[in-house]
């Protein structure tokens, strides 16, 4: 092996897909702006508690941890920037008590890939509101989500829809240990429908609440679905109040295409609620996520009901639209110190001067105007490529 050469699922991105990434970047916190979300740059390493490593068992695979040489703790190098964001609400800004509107667009590192394919450092977009508990605010963010997305060329967008609050209220209600509920739930996550099934006998649950186990994995289609799901499920309040928000979100978005799937649970474990997703027509995993996180900012010491979506740039690389490199004006180095005020200028007014050494360097061959003298002054002329 070359000792240049990157890791694995390591790449680096070269100018003309840099272009392309860093002109849909920049549109994207142009929307997040116009929708009054706040630009925030958390740090690439905290302390890794602080990434709520400690609590996330998924998370915790995913962070890379370092020593630091000045006070000897553990650091992380994040793998996600919704807890940083969340320390962010919680802390730095804890004297707002209002709504928090906050986005941001930076490099994640994870130790391992999430697929074969996928890179181990994601460019996370994402945005996040804070302080405001009705299903409205996910409606929002949904609404951002489904626009962001809409950058890449993915086609027609299936927004997929689902609320942990029916599981874990069926495992509450059904008196499972955490244990157990991580173990179904595991289960879920895997669309093991003949597991499921298997586990719950084995475990000797009351009728009512094996059958409503069992039932989950097949509660998936179309927006029917929510209503075979208040016929069939037991009647507890927060499986009334889980379903009655996944109408809300129906009802919001009357000509999307929707897909409901009371059994797709694939959250982190600090996800409490609502879980929404966005695929495109040849896309087999979802291009982004997001979901209600109630309560995240506790460990920073203050709670608080939120709500948000992520998703990694760097896949929509080959669908992004050209970014062609900008015209570039050519002055000769012999000519720059007379010419400099108005290389100055150009430069000033956006335009990219660079200077010819001679022999083709530079890429002064892409070069199709020269700045060259005509009269007293200086001035731009096209010129053949």
């Amino acid at each position: 092996m070359q000792s240049w050469q990157l890791p694995e699922h390591i790449a680096d991105i070269l100018p003309s897909s840099a272009r392309r990434l860093e002109s849909a970047r920049e549109r994207l916190l142009a929307l997040f702006r116009v929708h009054g979300y706040e630009l925030v740059h958390p740090p690439l390493m905290e302390y890794s508690n602080s990434l709520l490593t400690h609590i996330d068992a998924g998370l915790s695979l995913k962070t890379i941890r370092v020593v630091d040489q000045l006070s000897g703790r553990q650091l992380g190098i994040r793998a996600d920037i919704t807890p940083q964001v969340a320390r962010i609400d919680a802390h730095l800004l804890s004297a707002n008590n209002g709504i928090n509107r906050l986005c941001y667009a930076g490099s994640v590192l994870h130790a391992r890939p999430d697929g074969f394919l996928s890179t181990r450092e994601p460019l996370q977009v994402g945005a996040e509101l804070y302080g405001y508990a009705d299903v409205a605010a996910d409606i929002e963010l949904i609404d951002l989500m489904l626009k962001s997305v809409a950058i890449g060329d993915v086609g027609e967008v299936l927004l997929s829809l689902g609320h942990i609050g029916v599981f874990r209220a069926l495992a509450e209600a059904a008196g499972l240990t955490q244990e157990q509920a991580a173990q179904l739930l595991a289960l879920m996550q895997d669309k093991d429908a003949a597991a499921v099934n298997a586990q719950v006998v084995a475990w000797k649950l009351d009728g009512m609440w094996a059958k409503a186990f069992s039932l989950l994995p097949a509660l998936y289609g179309s927006r029917d679905v929510l209503a075979e799901a208040r016929a069939k499920l037991p009647d507890l309040f927060a499986v009334g109040k889980a379903l009655n928000e996944l109408q809300a979100v129906c009802d919001a978005f009357p000509q999307q295409a929707v897909h409901i799937d009371l059994s797709e649970l694939r959250v982190d474990n600090y996800h409490t609620g609502l879980l929404y997703a966005a695929y495109g027509k040849d896309n087999h995993e979802a291009v982004a996520r997001g979901g209600r996180y109630d309560g995240l900012g506790e460990y920073f010491g203050r709670a608080r009901p939120a709500t948000g979506f992520s998703f990694d740039l760097r896949t929509f690389i080959g669908r992004l639209p050209q970014c062609e490199q900008q015209p570039l004006v050519a002055v000769a180095a012999a000519d720059l110190p007379q010419a400099q005020e108005t290389v100055n200028r150009l430069r000033a007014e956006g335009q990219a001067v660079v200077i010819d050494y001679g022999a083709g360097q530079n890429g002064v061959r892409k070069a199709t105007r020269r700045l060259q003298r005509q009269g007293d002054g200086w001035q731009v002329v096209e010129t053949e490529v």
